[in-house]
């Protein structure tokens, strides 16, 4: 089958996030079982994100894909989707924007307002519409009225090959200190802040111990504010984006990863770290529990309590066997997100 991808998010891992490397994952996966896979990409840009994605949308509508199967990603194909003549036309939900505007402020928030309303037309010309948990399945029910028998899940993929080579070349001893790993697009819904004050509270119990914080974003330079105003110092740092072969050996060197986010679709960095064998620590929030079984691959506290995250991190860090023993399981469940896996299970729900 030829597949025709629509996406108006950027395709790299810096400014698409976990949106592209999911979509990614996808196409490469269906490209090894056989399909050919053509992804639409953003062509020109404004600045001027949500203009940008109005933009793809007319220029999509104006030459419309030529596909077995058309998929679009979250809001893409919602103008050419009104008047479509040819074949299935599937939605795929990464992060459901209108979920996700609850967690932003001012003009952002505005402007994700009329991004849902997009996104709501789209799902409702779909064919079917694709999640990637359950969660988002009762939120995409909830907030755009989607029929439950219009909606599937199939998990966010990960390249476990790839990544397996990128931990074996970076391959080492863990840091010498104690070292909590956290990634993450900086977002209000992220609650980094959390994570910091965290850290100045893990800081009077392991002395030593550090957080490192990697990726940018929206709420990087109120983070770095916090930072100096907490006093953290060496106890937590903020490593900005790093590329793919240093972001391998940051989660090889670090003994337990932990994000604290309330709003997550799936949560494609806790199967990344759980390839590499580390213990998390999250919120019970969201998709998170789909993804980190708590008391067996991980801890998950209650959202927005730094104290709750301190004291599970302090678990983690002060006891060798439970990380180790939480490591392998991690290990052994991010195995279900596999390419081939997830591929497999897209093809089986299309209509």
């Amino acid at each position: 089958m030829r597949f025709e991808f629509l996406t108006s998010t950027p395709l790299s891992p810096t400014e698409g996030s976990g949106t592209f490397v999911a979509l990614d994952g996808l196409a490469r996966g269906l490209t090894d079982l056989g399909h050919i896979v053509v992804v639409r990409p953003l062509s020109a840009r404004t600045g001027f994100h949500t203009l940008d994605r109005w933009l793809y949308n007319v220029r999509v509508a104006l030459r419309p894909p030529i596909a077995d199967v058309t998929v679009g990603v979250d809001l893409d194909g919602f103008l050419w989707a009104r008047r479509r003549r040819r074949g299935p036309f599937v939605v795929m939900l990464k992060g459901i924007i209108a979920d996700e505007l609850r967690n932003e402020r001012g003009w952002v928030r505005g402007l994700l307002s009329v991004q849902a309303r997009w996104e709501r037309s789209n799902t409702a010309c779909a064919d079917r519409v694709v999640v990637p948990s359950r969660y988002s399945a009762s939120v995409a029910h909830e907030v755009y009225g989607i029929p439950d028998a219009k909606l599937v899940v199939v998990p966010e993929p990960i390249d476990l090959a790839d990544w397996r080579r990128r931990f074996a070349e970076a391959a080492g001893a863990r840091a010498a200190r104690p070292t909590v790993l956290s990634v993450a697009r900086m977002y209000p819904r992220k609650h980094l802040d959390d994570l910091l004050r965290a850290a100045v509270i893990l800081r009077e119990r392991i002395p030593h111990a550090q957080i490192r914080i990697v990726g940018a974003g929206p709420e990087s330079a109120r983070l770095r504010a916090l930072h100096r105003e907490l006093r953290l110092d060496g106890g937590a740092v903020l490593l900005g984006e790093v590329t793919r072969r240093t972001l391998a050996v940051e989660y090889m060197r670090a003994h337990c990863f932990c994000l604290p986010t309330v709003q997550e679709g799936f949560g494609l960095v806790f199967a990344e770290a759980m390839a590499a064998g580390l213990p998390v620590v999250a919120c019970h929030a969201a998709a998170v529990p789909e993804i980190v079984e708590d008391r067996h691959t991980g801890f998950l506290v209650s959202p927005r309590s730094p104290d709750e995250l301190a004291s599970a991190l302090e678990t983690l860090l002060m006891n060798e066997k439970l990380r180790e023993d939480f490591g392998r399981a991690a290990a052994q469940r991010v195995e279900a997100f596999g390419l081939p896996r997830v591929a497999r299970r897209f093809l089986e729900t299309l209509p």
